[in-house]
């Protein structure tokens, strides 16, 4: 029987996250690195969480917490909801997602914009913020679809400003 990828994809682990997880092939895209995240957290397997993080997020990385956190967590679904840039050609993107869990018999679920940074080819994730965070933003886009500049980015009018203080 095909065991079907735990990230919603539609394919079969063993051609979806699979390869992804056991270092055998690289994520080509800032989303397929979030649904193998997604995976690993399905699968509890911290070492590729960690492999796949920014190198100097590294740091703070608690993989003991984290098992013992995912233990008492059944994760229950994936969906994507927005990804801006992140291709292949790429070398930043954002993803936004909601991961869907059980945890003490109660539904919840974790609504994040994700980050991530392509370096040597390779893509990581950088961070990402939950949708209760007042104090980052989900990004924006124009009324065309692309993405506007962040707050911090320059303007893109010309005026030397950030975008924050001019246009945005």
């Amino acid at each position: 029987m095909i065991e079907p990828c735990p990230c919603a994809s539609g394919a079969a682990y063993a051609d979806c996250c699979g390869p992804l997880l056991s270092g055998k092939r690289r994520a080509e895209t800032a989303e397929a690195l979030m649904r193998s995240r997604y995976t690993a957290y399905v699968r509890s397997d911290a070492v590729y969480l960690e492999r796949t993080l920014l190198p100097r997020k590294r740091v703070g990385f608690d993989a003991a917490a984290l098992l013992a956190w995912n233990a008492q967590t059944a994760w229950t679904g994936l969906r994507i909801l927005a990804t801006s840039q992140g291709g292949a050609a790429d070398e930043t993107g954002v993803v936004e997602f909601v991961a869907s869990y059980v945890r003490d018999e109660t539904p919840e679920d974790v609504h994040e914009v994700s980050r991530f940074r392509k370096k040597g080819g390779v893509w990581f994730y950088v961070d990402g913020h939950l949708d209760d965070d007042p104090e980052v933003p989900a990004p924006s886009v124009a009324d065309d679809g692309t993405p506007l500049p962040g707050r911090n980015a320059l303007c893109p009018c010309g005026s030397g400003k950030k975008y924050k203080r001019c246009c945005g």
